[in-house]
């Protein structure tokens, strides 16, 4: 997993993100239900790139992605992008290894 901190390195995933499938993660570093999340999507094994941003630190950078793909901000948040599009969200405890799975059967 690969942290993302700025918009230059949002754009670059967003580029990515053109040519196949990425994971980002909206991650609070303050709250228990995030840290849960977290490590679920820390846990989960796959070759699709993971990023992840904290929005205590980042928070310029979460506000653009909601502002580009139209998804409400929460967190945690797991978006999964192919081609380009954010195909699929979950937040709090919607974020477990078994729904990210169907998520990369059904979307990537």
């Amino acid at each position: 997993m690969k942290e993302i901190h700025t918009t230059e390195d949002w754009k670059n995933v967003k580029d990515a993100a053109k040519e196949g499938a990425v994971f980002i993660l909206k991650h609070s570093s303050t709250c228990p239900v995030s840290a849960a999340g977290f490590r679920e999507f820390e846990r989960f094994d796959t070759d699709i790139p993971k990023y992840f941003l904290t929005v205590q630190t980042a928070r310029t950078v979460s506000d653009d992605i909601e502002l580009n793909t139209g998804i409400r901000h929460e967190t945690p948040q797991l978006l999964l992008f192919v081609d380009g599009q954010a195909v699929w969200n979950a937040s709090h405890y919607g974020i477990s290894r078994s729904k990210i799975q169907s998520a990369v059967e059904t979307y990537a």
